[in-house]
This record gives C-alpha cells, sequence and structure tokens, in this order.
C-alpha cells in the first residue's frame, strides 16, 4: 500500500484549506497548498487561523497541537514543484469542469509517477478526469464534505480503471485524518449524498413553485418531520444557489434530471446567491 506521507492541495479554498488542515490536524502527514490566485494563500491561512483559535477555545483541541497543525501546512503557488514532492493529491478547485482538467493536466506532467490523483468534486466523476492525467489506475474521487474540519464523511468513488490498491490507500488516509470513508464500487452522479440530496431540494423547489407552501414552512416540516438539522431552502442558501443551480445543469448535461426549476434559475440570475450575498430563498440583512 502507499505510504501517503506528502500530500498536495491544490486549491485555497474553503474546501481546499480545510482539508489541508484537518490533515495537518492528524500529524501523520505533512501538506503543502498550493493556489495561483493572488492573495489566496493569505486569506486561507487566516481562515484556519480561525478555526484553529475557535478550537482552542472551546477544549477541542490544545493550543501546541494548533500550533503544530498550522506549522505543518506550507504554501506554494508552484504546482509543478509542489505535485513533484506529494504521495497523494487531492484537487479541490472550483466545481467547474474546465478548471479541474486543467489540474489534472499539469497533474500528468508533474506529480511522481506513482503518486494518487483525487478530485474532491462533489459531482464529476473520476473517469472524466482520470485519462487526461495518463494514469487512470491511481485516480479516483475523494469528496470531502463542508465544512472539512466538523463533517466526519468522506466518499471514495472508484472510476473504472481505479487499482484496489489506490482504493485501499485512499480508504486509509481518510482514516488516518480522523474521517469516515464510505466506498462506492462504481460511478454515478452525485455519488450517494448528492443524489438524495439533489432529490429533496428539488422536490422541494417544486412545491414552492407550485403554491403548496410557503419556503418556511417546508424548511420547517423538514426539521421536525424528518429531524434534519437545517431545512432544503436555508440549505441551499448555505451551500450558495450558483453552486447548486451549476451542479444541476451539469446532472442534465450528462443525461441525468430536467432542467433546474425556474425558480432557482430566476434567483441566480437576479444575483440572489444565498447567505454569501445576504439573500437567497430568504434575506439575511
Amino acid at each position: 500500500m502507499h505510504e501517503l506521507k506528502r500530500v498536495l492541495v491544490v486549491g485555497a479554498g474553503t474546501m481546499g484549506s480545510q482539508i489541508a488542515l484537518q490533515t495537518a490536524l492528524s500529524g501523520r502527514h505533512d501538506v503543502t497548498l498550493v493556489d495561483t490566485v493572488a492573495g489566496q494563500l493569505e486569506r486561507a491561512r487566516a481562515q484556519n487561523r480561525r478555526l484553529v483559535d475557535r478550537s482552542v477555545e472551546k477544549g477541542r483541541v490544545t493550543k501546541e497541537l494548533a500550533e503544530e497543525a498550522l506549522s505543518r501546512i506550507a504554501d506554494s503557488g508552484d504546482l509543478a514543484t509542489a505535485a513533484a514532492k506529494a504521495d497523494l493529491v487531492i484537487e479541490a478547485v472550483i466545481e467547474n469542469f474546465d478548471a479541474k482538467k486543467g489540474v489534472f493536466e499539469a497533474l500528468g506532467k508533474y506529480a511522481k509517477r506513482d503518486a494518487i490523483l483525487a478530485s474532491n468534486s462533489s459531482t464529476i466523476a473520476i473517469s472524466r478526469l482520470a485519462d487526461i492525467s495518463g494514469r487512470p489506475e491511481l485516480c479516483c474521487n475523494m469528496h470531502f464534505f463542508h465544512p472539512a474540519t466538523v463533517m466526519q464523511l468522506c466518499e471514495v468513488v472508484r472510476g473504472p480503471k481505479t487499482s484496489d490498491e489506490t482504493i485501499d490507500a485512499a480508504m486509509e488516509f481518510v482514516r488516518s485524518i480522523g474521517r469516515t470513508p464510505v466506498l462506492l464500487q462504481k460511478e454515478i452522479w452525485g455519488f450517494i449524498v448528492n443524489r438524495i440530496l439533489f432529490a429533496a431540494s428539488e422536490e422541494a423547489m417544486r412545491l414552492l413553485e407550485g403554491g403548496y407552501a410557503s419556503a418556511e414552512d417546508i424548511d420547517v416540516a423538514v426539521q421536525k418531520g424528518l429531524n434534519w438539522p437545517m431545512g432544503p431552502f436555508h440549505l441551499l442558501d448555505f451551500s450558495g444557489l450558483d453552486i447548486f443551480y451549476g451542479a444541476m445543469k451539469d446532472r442534465h448535461a450528462q443525461g441525468e434530471g430536467g432542467d433546474a426549476p425556474e425558480v432557482l434559475r430566476k434567483l441566480v440570475e437576479q444575483g440572489r446567491l444565498g447567505k454569501k450575498t445576504g439573500k437567497g430563498f430568504f434575506d439575511y440583512d
């Protein structure tokens, strides 16, 4: 089995920076976080500092462990150099096929020949990226959930050419950083959680469009009746309506499902993208 000591996370956004932090907190891996967008690495450092300071305040980790974890994360703007040293690369750039394709093309050129290449994509199956790298047997999905420092689950997805050794190493890595892996033996759009979540969210929007109930009452019904911690509309606002809309369009392009609900399309076109813009299905002024 691969010894995945040196880990590279590509993309220092919210997910990438938190995957790097969770990996570092395990104390078992050295981590490099790569991003080429000006100022993004600095923002990631500040975000991770806030997260560990809050964890220290709440007694979840000691100050010593927090500082050690932060010190384990190296920053880099040079993907080629960082990839040449990594045993595992986790791509965590935006949920856009072309962006991810560009990363896997670069990894095919610069990553170690035996490095495992994983995508954190929530919907894009690894078979769409693996051949681009030139080493499909070493590629898999490794889908963490937001926030990665809190949510326990990671969906590991086997592509049609992924080797057993790659899957075994990926599953063991997830366990090594204190997360719970589940394995999808065959690819399917949206994997497990998002297929179920999309079905529930889409039905909630159809109920709203049909005038059967308000967004507020649908959320209350799901929270109180299904014991969800958050209703579907608040969850959509929290996740970002543009992200959800883009994923639904990608699903449709892959031959699954119909068009996105009209109410979702209109909100996105109006710039009401959820909590991050202050308005979505609900107002957050």
